[in-house]
Parts: C-alpha cells; structure tokens; sequence
C-alpha cells in the first residue's frame, strides 16, 4: 500500500492524516510518500512524522520527494492520494489576494473558498493540479485523490469534469456543524445520540434535519434560542443564526467564511454591520501569520522535548483508506460531482457535498432530491462562481475571470463591471507566473 501526501509541508494537516493512517492496522505498514517543493517543510514534516511512527511501533516507512522532478515518483504506485496544497503560499498570494482588492475597497474574510480571493485561488491551484492529474493517469490511474485544498468546489469540481482522476473533495465542517449549533445554543443533553442529514456545496450545505436520539426535530427549539445569541454583541456566529431566521436552515462553514458568501454582510454603503455581525475582516491573513509563528514554536518545542502521543483524528481520510481496503462500510460527507442530479435543482455539472457511502467499491454518493428552494438559491449563487471559474481555468478565457466576479454575490454587489474588470487586471498581473496566460 502507498499513500503520498501532495503538500506534505502544510505540516500540521499531514501530521494529523498520515499520523491518523498510523493509528490503523489497516493502514499502518504503508509507504507514505511525502511530496513538498519547500526542503525545510518537507524535513519538518519527515521529522515529525517519523516519530509519531516510532512512537506507533515503527511500521510502514516514510519517503520524501521534493519539487516538480521528483513529483511523478513520488506519485508511481500510489493507492490513495491526499492534496493539502497551498499555491503561492501566504507570501505573496495570499497577501496579493487580499491587498490588491482593498486598494479597490473591497474587503474579505478569508478569501479561499469564493469572492475574488476564492476565484484567483482556484486559478492559481487549477494550474497545478492538471499537472498532478497528468502524471497520475500515467504512473497511478486507479488511485483515489483526496482533495482537502480550497476552494473545494472549483478544485474538486475540476478534477470530476476535465480528468480521469478518482477524485473526492473532503471538508471537516460536515462532521462538527449539528455538533457545534447544540453546544453554541446550550442544547448539550440533546447532542449524544442525535441525527442529522447535511446536503448542499461545500461550505454552504445545509442542517436540512437535526433530530435526537427519540427523533424528535430539534429545529423549533434551536429557532427559538437564536435570536437571544443574535442580540448577544460578544457571540461570533451571528451570520449562521441569521440563515436559519431568513432562510430556515443552518449552514455548515463558520459565520466568517459565510459572512462573504453573500451580498449582505459586508457593504462598504452599511459599516455598521461588520461590528453588528462580529464580522472579522482579513481574518485569513491573521490566521496565516499566527500559524506560522505557532508552528516554528511547536516544532521547536518537539525537537527539545519529543514528539506527544498522536490520537487518530475525525478527519476523514484515514476512515475511507481503511474502509476500502478492509471492505467496512463508512459513511462521508463527500464533494462529488452532482451526476444524476443527487441534489435535483442544483445543476448536474456542480461540485455538491452530499452523504456517500464507502466501502471496497469505492466512494457512492447518495441521492438527496430538490433543497428546500430558497437554499438551491442560495447555492447557485455560489455555483454560478464556481462554474465561471473552472470554465476560465480550461478555456483561458479572461472574460470568464471578469464573468465570474461579476457574478460573485459580494464582489458583484460593491464594484462596478469596469472596476471589477481592472482589479481583475490587476490580481492577473500581481500574480505573475503563478498563472497561466489568460487570453
């Protein structure tokens, strides 16, 4: 068995799913193939992950593969691929995604999933990955491709339409969202035992049922407590709140990232909604920073004083490695392309995070029928995004990039088309080679 980590230098993420793959006997005597194009985080991560696997009995081995001539070693024999890459890293694209559109006095949160930060991102990381497919029809046609990268939709999406890859996008905010609404709402006695169905995008699928352990339906309870949490000016997940009071259901993603989902959170016509809605502008940013700052004090915490016992995580994929190999049913939230239209009035060629079933035939998505019809509004917002930008990164067309910003609900609702296709002009150029040539 190998598994080869695509973006082994995001060091905390491979740690948690390599580390989670050392947990299972399942997994557990493979070759993880780590692959990074930065030698420092790549020797972090072989450190890090070499002595979790000592402290797990020493099983398997660890290989490193650094930078682009060693990549389709790195992916020759793989049976499972896992992709946790970061194009143009914090500095610059990061930095360029959120500066160059304040110069425009559009502002964002995070930037990684939709708006004009999520579209630059996706072209950018569309780049690369026909490169990874490339070389994975060649030197590993049968291998599953796990995609943890953002923006999930567009990547994933991308991977389903335009290659022959097995491709499953993979999100954590399915698994804790009914978990996290009861623990906000002070519902703790109903979380053990209860059920949920979550369907929908990424970042945008809806709590379309939440019940106990009894079946009784939980959502009349949870709608009377919101707006007490609403009114409550130190609570953070006000934006959410809000989408069950207009919209009648709960999303998955945080209220930060859903706060720019939309076009009614932050408009430069209505400050006052930002510290209405504790909305944290340029929060992406200031999360990079810090974890940077905090991974160079862990690792140099590790190197002095060892490595701590690694507990296998809720991160999915280490679950649906063992799942196929072993033949155990085990069910996901899983971004798969909508195909038979799993979700009826979302369009069949979406990206949709639905349930799916997995086991030794693969990964089997689950039919869901039509949302709640204000909900697929919601998400054809967002779908009208996703599609223009996977259109722009196969044709390299730039009147798809200008399309798709015009139609991204936030960016759409603050600039005009002629502003919006000069900041367009100018993230294309910002980002130099990271891109290919638009046309």
């Amino acid at each position: 068995m190998k598994i080869t980590f695509m973006g082994a230098g995001s060091t905390v993420f491979a740690r948690n799913v390599i580390g989670d793959c050392m947990c299972s006997e399942a997994l557990r005597d493979s070759t993880f193939a780590l692959y990074d194009i930065d030698g420092q985080r790549l020797e972090e991560s072989r450190v890090i992950l070499e002595a979790i696997r000592q402290t797990k009995g020493g099983y398997g081995k660890i290989e490193c593969y650094l930078g682009v001539e060693n990549r389709k070693e790195a992916l020759r024999g793989a049976n499972f691929v896992v992709d946790a890459i970061q194009v143009g890293l914090y500095d610059p694209c990061t930095i360029i995604d959120f500066e160059v559109p304040k110069k425009y006095g559009l502002r964002q949160t995070i930037g990684d999933t939709l708006g004009i930060g999520g579209i630059m991102r996706g072209l950018r990381t569309i780049h690369v990955l026909k490169d990874f497919a490339a070389d994975m029809e060649e030197v590993c046609p049968d291998a599953w491709f796990l995609n943890y990268t953002n923006p999930m939709a567009i990547l994933a999406g991308y991977m389903q339409r335009y290659t022959g890859v097995n491709t499953v996008g993979l999100c954590h905010s399915v698994q804790g969202c009914s978990y996290g609404l009861l623990e906000e709402l002070g519902m703790q006695d109903k979380i053990e035992g209860r059920r949920d169905f979550i369907a929908g995008i990424n970042h945008m699928a809806w709590l379309l049922k939440i019940e106990d352990k009894d079946g009784v339906d939980l959502y009349p309870e949870i709608k009377s407590r919101i707006q007490a949490k609403i009114d409550d000016p130190n609570f953070h997940d006000k934006v959410r709140l809000e989408y069950i009071k207009n919209f009648g259901y709960y999303c998955t993603e945080s209220s930060e990232h859903n706060a720019e989902y939309n076009m009614f959170y932050i408009k430069s016509k209505y400050p006052e909604l930002i510290d209405k809605y504790n909305i944290p502008l340029d929060e992406y940013p200031r999360r990079c920073i810090e974890q940077i700052a905090g991974w160079k004090h862990e690792y140099e915490e590790i190197l002095k004083n060892g490595m701590k016992e690694h507990n296998r995580s809720h991160e999915y994929a280490s679950w649906i490695m063992e799942s196929m190999v072993t033949n155990t049913p085990y069910q996901i939230g899983g971004n798969v392309l909508n195909k038979n239209h799993l979700i009826t009035n979302l369009p069949a060629e979406a990206c949709v995070e639905v349930p799916c079933l997995v086991n030794g035939n693969g990964i089997t998505p689950t039919y869901v029928g039509a949302l709640p019809v204000q909900c697929a509004a919601m998400n054809m917002t967002n779908i009208n995004v996703q599609l223009l930008t996977i259109e722009a990164a196969h044709t390299l067309k730039r009147d798809h990039i200008y399309q798709a910003a015009m139609l991204d609900p936030h960016t759409g609702s603050e600039l005009d088309i002629d502003t919006n296709k000069t900041m367009v002009d100018d993230l294309i150029d910002a980002h130099g080679d990271y891109l290919p040539k638009y046309h």
